[in-house]
């Protein structure tokens, strides 16, 4: 991050720009989280940057890994830390910024061997702000150098922090809608399906639900696919 304070802001507005495409693609949440990384890492310079997620259906809540691009896909499987543990949790915990002139020296941080293994020596953690100011994630960025974090590479890693959690939302919502338009639409099939039979055999709803439901287990087709059978059949 060593770049004029001109060319270090169109990095950043490029970044906006990247995750802001990201928003109306077709990418999945995982492409999203490595996305996010990716560019913030590339822009920043930094050595190393890695995203992390509020888990609220985990009770109690936690802080999950979601994303880096460095480490092993091994590291980031099943990091789990909890919601005032370590620098991440400090940051969500707080909802502020927090910046370490050296991992090695500082008590909060508690992945030292990781730290000493890559050669990490400074580091900024930015809170993801969501919608009603929620704080969502913590996006992390390490510097395998000594690096004093400016107040303007703050702000604009907050910038881009928060532009990552509006994709993440947006992205999370879009999957959602499909995952409900879909099954709307399965519901539908089945129900003129259940018409079918009910029309065909001389069967109630209930009964013609439980025929689909028998016919599903013993062919091990899903009952959205015995119900599209049964559709194909009455058109022949």
């Amino acid at each position: 991050m060593d770049k004029s304070n001109q060319q270090t802001h169109d990095h950043y507005i490029k970044a906006l720009m990247d995750i802001s495409q990201a928003i109306t693609s077709d990418l999945f949440l995982e492409d999203l989280f490595k996305l996010i990384v990716m560019v913030t890492a590339k822009v920043t310079g930094v050595e190393i940057c890695s995203l992390w997620l509020v888990d609220e259906n985990s009770d109690p809540p936690v802080i999950r890994l979601k994303a880096t691009q460095s480490f092993e896909p091994a590291y980031v499987k099943d990091r789990v830390l909890q919601l005032h543990e370590g620098v991440v949790g400090h940051v969500v915990s707080t909802q502020q910024p927090l910046v370490i002139d050296d991992v090695l020296k500082n008590e909060r941080f508690k992945e030292k061997e990781m730290a000493k293994q890559l050669g990490l020596v400074s580091m900024v953690g930015v809170p993801l702000q969501g919608k009603e100011n929620k704080i969502v994630g913590v996006l992390n960025c390490f510097t395998s150098k000594p690096h004093v974090f400016s107040a303007t590479d703050i702000n604009m890693l907050t910038a881009v922090a928060s532009q990552a959690a509006v994709a993440i939302y947006n992205t999370s919502l879009i999957i959602k809608t499909n995952i409900i338009e879909q099954e709307l639409k399965s519901r539908k099939k089945i129900e003129r399906a259940k018409e079918i039979l009910m029309r065909r055999r001389n069967l109630n709803g209930e009964d013609a639900y439980r025929w689909i439901q028998k016919r599903s287990m013993d062919t091990r087709k899903t009952m959205l696919e015995v119900a599209e059978a049964i559709l194909l059949a009455d058109e022949l």
